[in-house]
């Protein structure tokens, strides 16, 4: 990997700033193998609560052998796009100001030449690595959010950012016996925000710092307030020549290389048994032997929390009729929310578990244990289900999990020399996934990102859907391929008895 002549200059999008990267042995030597990396790679994720990533490198000096590199190393480097400026615009991994990864995996060696061999080393923040050396024991009775703190702080003794949307509820909760980052994603499930009403939180950590936050956050500020985008993209189309773009790197970092969708906002069978549109939550009070049923329909509860795209009426499916038969007996409908047998769970809860007259998963009332484990899932399923895209753009340092963007697509439609944009694909999206891709040649990210709406609302219709009237046919293989009639199956079977 060559290093930049003036790091502070640009001169082409997917340029970027690397001056060293430094393996640390476990005997205290510093060694700078950046020229014999061909790839870095870094890897984030709202599901993921560590960073990961790894190096692939030539090595013609033994360096494994003469360093006896064993997978307890350190890796520490500075990656910024050039130019770009303060701690949330470049992955700092370096000594001095940032916080270097930890290598835990040699893989793939292979010998590529007589005098050389290719091999990969993985690395994990030290977040990750601690997360696997230790266990968490304690009772909480705080807010959500300050328990995560405490278990961040005293367990994993992270010194990085923690940057937190606020909880709504306080509850006691007892982690038994976890490691720190299955006790943050218990308490992350029953976390609620203090200002929307969302339900479950993510904990994920970014090349700036750890996130503990509810989807509702990385769509809008403050629980209502519209969130700025972090960075607009366009599919562009390849005829247009230099002389027509005032800033050819602004344009080219907007510019989307490659995209595909990799699961669509019409996939309706796993939506249906997610429980997105439909879902009954059964309740069972173990305090005073009771059971409580909750139903949670999509096209009701939608509008009650923020989506990527905002507006009313911006669901993911029309509600319009899909069956001949009105299964909503007050409206006469019949739309993909009115089955809330499509996904069924049980859950157990009880008052009093903790000396509090609350429910034992969210601090407030028991009655509402089962109605917000029903938002939960039909909320998750929203986005694992909903609309992925997948983008291959050029690198961009500041860009994070968690950031929304706006892709504009236009409408594939032969009558549209106006451009207009795709009117459910395009619009509002969240970084869910970064691959940062370091090659000799140049810095490049493969973009993974959700939205759970649409930019143009659905037209509903509560047409009739008609239905053939024939009687159902029933049909009997073995009287078929006897070519005896039923009848006279009943008589034989009568004689042989009276025999």
């Amino acid at each position: 990997m060559p290093v930049n002549k003036v790091p502070d200059s640009i001169e082409f999008a997917g340029d970027y700033d690397l001056s060293h990267i430094f393996l640390h042995t476990h005997k205290g030597d510093v060694i700078d193998i950046k020229l014999l990396v061909q790839e870095l790679n870094i890897y984030e994720s709202i599901y993921k609560n560590a960073l990961t990533g790894s190096v692939v490198i030539v090595d013609a000096q033994n360096l494994l052998a003469k360093l006896e590199i064993n997978g307890t190393e350190r890796i520490s480097f500075k990656l910024s796009t050039p130019g770009a400026k303060g701690v949330r615009n470049i992955v700092d991994c370096s000594e001095a100001t940032g916080h270097p990864f930890h290598v835990y995996k040699i893989s793939d060696r292979r010998q590529t030449s007589p005098g050389s061999f290719l091999y990969q080393l993985h690395f994990g923040s030290r977040e990750f690595m601690r997360n696997m050396r230790k266990r968490v024991s304690r009772a909480f009775k705080s807010r959500l959010d300050r328990a995560a703190f405490s278990i961040f702080v005293d367990e994993l003794d992270s010194k990085k950012s923690l940057t937190f949307e606020p909880c709504g509820n306080i509850n006691k909760t007892v982690i038994p016996n976890l490691r720190p980052f299955d006790a943050i994603n218990m308490i992350a499930s029953r976390a609620l925000p203090g200002k929307s009403s969302g339900v479950g939180y993510y904990f994920y950590e970014t090349t700036k710092g750890f996130h503990f936050r509810s989807w509702e956050n990385m769509v809008v500020s403050e629980g209502q307030h519209p969130r700025p985008i972090k960075q607009e993209f366009y599919y562009m189309p390849m005829n247009i020549t230099d002389e027509n773009i005032p800033n050819k790197i602004e344009h080219d970092f907007k510019s989307v290389e490659d995209y595909r969708f990799t699961n669509t906002i019409h996939d309706v069978a796993a939506n249906t048994i997610g429980g997105t549109y439909g879902h009954r939550v059964i309740t069972h009070n173990l305090f005073n032997k009771t059971y409580k049923q909750d139903d949670y329909n999509y096209h009701q509860s939608f509008n009650t929390t923020q989506h990527t795209d905002l507006g009313n009426n911006l669901g993911a499916i029309s509600d319009s009729n899909i069956d001949e038969q009105p299964e909503n007996t007050k409206t006469g409908t019949s739309s993909v929310s009115d089955y809330p047998e499509s996904r069924i769970s049980l859950q157990s809860t009880t008052q009093f578990l903790h000396d509090s007259d609350t429910g034992a998963k969210y601090g407030l009332n028991v009655l509402q244990d089962g109605i917000k484990l029903g938002q939960r899932i039909a909320q998750q399923a929203q986005v694992v289900h909903g609309t992925a895209l997948r983008l291959t753009v050029k690198g961009q340092s500041y860009l994070e999990a968690g950031d929304l963007i706006n892709f504009h697509l236009r409408s594939v439609d032969e009558k549209n020399p106006d451009g207009e944009e795709d009117p459910q694909y395009s619009g509002n999206y969240v970084i869910t996934k970064i691959r940062h891709q370091i090659t000799t040649e140049k810095y490049s990210m493969q973009l993974e990102c959700a939205k759970d709406s649409v930019k143009t609302g659905f037209t509903r219709s509560r047409n009739q859907i008609p239905r053939n009237t024939n009687n159902t046919t029933i049909r009997d293989t073995y009287v078929e391929e006897s070519g005896v009639s039923a009848e006279q199956r009943y008589n034989n079977t009568v004689r042989k008895r009276d025999r």
